[in-house]
């Protein structure tokens, strides 16, 4: 039989929290600094074990850098949005 590798469960943690962090308003800065974290962690890990994710710390990277930066849109238009309505 051949064995196969186990999957880093912390890369499928980062994927979900990329995820998340575009999905979430608000919350999602947060979900995706977590995401980050848990990815560059993840691909440490993966170097020094056998295990199989690499692909998915690399894509919940991404994702959390793109929810970042959407939540940062996001944020910014709500703050445009209250001064516009104050002024």
């Amino acid at each position: 039989m051949v064995e196969q590798s186990k999957t880093n469960g912390k890369a499928v943690s980062s994927l979900t929290f990329g995820i998340l962090s575009i999905l979430i308003p608000f919350i999602g800065f947060i979900l995706g600094i977590i995401g980050i974290l848990l990815s560059l962690k993840s691909t440490k890990d993966i170097q020094v074990t056998d295990e199989t994710g690499g692909a998915l710390a690399v894509s919940g990277l991404v994702c959390s850098i793109v929810g970042i930066v959407i939540q940062l849109f996001v944020l910014l238009g709500f703050i445009s949005f209250l001064y516009i309505t104050v002024h």
